[in-house]
């Protein structure tokens, strides 16, 4: 089955085992872990990561982010999936609500200047790394996958860059700290992973008085879920026609402010 085959079952594939990993705490790993520059990574997976993976920055809304990526050049476009010998690769895809957080923030530098941020689930890390680009001062990445870690320091060597502090474990419903920002594309994907990450968005805002910014192309459970009547369109962009044959004809992507009105019931 080529890989454009397997990415259809790894979006089917968010509704289990992914969001199960979530909300139980687990993150599907025996471990938690926490990276930092300079801390050296396993040389099989930083080997394994690169021949299986293409370095582009086409046919994605932010040229100016290099990232590493599972493409049809890729060998495990073609093989089976079952023969990837890690967790599943959500992070070797540039999702479309990632891709317009990204670009927005490159485009909208005053919106993480000298401002700390969250990356919430940031899978390849090209939202951190627009918020780094964009002179943040501080950055903190996270994602339940420790590959994705691996993925991210990748990353950020591409774009010259010195890799920002990665958490990898799963931080929803957990006191996060007081950051002015919170980013996160593409979460929506089942109900009760929507219902916690509501809840607990809405409790940062309420105690720090953090912005939240979600990216979300318009997928099916994002636009019925309660939260939607609590969020502000900040802008859409047109989808790129590779990203778009990517994601099943989806055209555009969104970038929404999280504004929870006064009323809203507490976490």
């Amino acid at each position: 089955m080529a890989f454009r085959g397997w990415k259809w079952l790894l979006l089917l594939d968010r509704q289990n085992s992914f969001a199960k990993a979530w909300r139980s705490g687990r993150g599907g790993w025996k471990r938690c872990c926490h990276w930092s520059a300079g801390k050296s990574l396993d040389p099989e997976v930083k080997a394994f990561l690169e021949e299986n993976t293409e370095v582009t920055n086409s046919g994605h809304l932010t040229p100016e982010i290099r990232l590493r990526l599972l493409t049809p050049r890729c060998r495990f476009w073609r093989e089976k999936p079952d023969l990837w010998p890690y967790g599943d690769p959500f992070w070797a895809i540039y999702w479309p609500g990632g891709q317009a957080l990204s670009r927005y923030i490159l485009d909208n530098p005053r919106v993480v200047k000298g401002r700390s941020v969250l990356d919430l689930g940031s899978g390849c890390g090209a939202t951190a790394i627009a918020a780094v680009m964009s002179g943040a001062s501080q950055v903190l990445a996270n994602d339940i996958d420790p590959i994705a870690g691996v993925a991210m320091i990748l990353n950020c060597e591409l774009n010259h860059l010195n890799p920002f502090p990665i958490t990898i474990k799963n931080i929803i419903n957990s006191d996060a700290g007081n950051w002015d920002l919170i980013v996160l594309g593409d979460m929506f994907y089942d109900e009760q992973l929507a219902d916690g990450l509501h809840h607990w968005l809405r409790k940062c805002i309420r105690i720090q008085q953090t912005e939240v910014l979600i990216g979300d192309p318009g997928r099916h459970q994002f636009l019925s879920h309660s939260i939607h009547s609590q969020l502000h369109k900040v802008i859409e962009y047109s989808l790129p026609e590779y990203t778009r044959q990517e994601n099943y004809g989806l055209t555009s992507s969104i970038v929404w402010s999280y504004q929870p009105s006064n009323g809203s019931e507490d976490c």
